[in-house]
């Protein structure tokens, strides 16, 4: 089946620079671009919108929670009026960058403890998906494979995409193993193409305590922060298309587009 390999990007904040994005673009097919509350600045998001359309990978909003200082990776009491209206103010902000442009947003992927929390709380992934309806019902909703976001965004009408992730160990019930916890990290960048291979043609994942989990994808995810990003992005691609796996942009294999 094809796939879409999928990269959380623009996440540098003035003087800090975070990220391999110009080395990540030839391998990848969709960027998810920060907006600019849990990383990423007005310039960044310009520049990285840019650096997207030029490699012609697709456009997506990678909002989060509003914590600068935690990158968006601890968990927030939003009620879900008050996450809708941070959905909707970060992918606005975005679209804004890709009209200017001339370029298209294809999708929204909620980023850090926003993606994983609305994975299990069923009124935020609603309120998530409310927002991006509000926006587009065109726009792709992008959340973790069997969980309660793929179904928000289900019941809301919309495009969705379920994701796996090459560079993350998984648990045994199908959630991503905790980043506090040893092994959550693929870095061996063969280690991480052998998941993606297996996600795309098997459908499963190996979890961390050896039990193999189904998993069904429209798209694969790696991080571009990782030490070993640019690598792991490249072997992942050759090992895919080796495989007789075609790696396509979300928009073209979720909308045809």
């Amino acid at each position: 089946m094809p796939i879409d390999l999928n990269c959380d990007m623009g996440e540098s904040f003035g003087r800090y620079t975070l990220g391999h994005d110009e080395a990540m673009m030839p391998y990848i097919t969709s960027a998810n671009i920060a907006c600019g509350l849990h990383a990423g600045d007005p310039l960044v998001m310009e520049r990285t919108v840019r650096l997207a359309q030029g490699h012609g990978v697709g456009i997506g909003a990678h909002p989060g929670f509003p914590d600068l200082q935690g990158f968006g990776r601890r968990v927030m009491q939003l009620t879900p009026e008050e996450a809708e209206a941070f959905l909707l103010y970060q992918i606005g902000a975005l679209a804004a960058f890709a009209q200017a442009a001339g370029a298209e947003l294809v999708h929204v992927k909620p980023h850090g403890a926003l993606y994983n929390l609305a994975a299990k709380d069923r009124p935020l992934a609603q309120a998530i998906a409310r927002a991006v309806a509000r926006f587009s019902r065109r726009l792709i909703l992008v959340g973790l494979a069997n969980s309660l976001l793929i179904e928000a965004g289900l019941e809301a009408g919309l495009p969705v995409a379920r994701e796996a992730f090459a560079d993350r160990a998984y648990e045994a019930d199908g959630s991503l193993r905790s980043r506090r916890l040893p092994g959550a990290l693929l870095q061996d960048p063969a280690q991480a193409a052998e998941q993606a291979v297996r996600i795309a043609r098997d459908g499963l994942v190996v979890a961390y305590p050896g039990e193999k989990v189904p998993v069904q994808a429209e798209t694969i995810c790696l991080h571009g922060d990782t030490p070993t990003a640019a690598q792991i992005a490249r072997t992942i691609r050759d090992r895919l298309e080796t495989a007789g796996i075609e790696v396509v942009p979300m928009g073209r294999l979720v909308r045809g587009i």
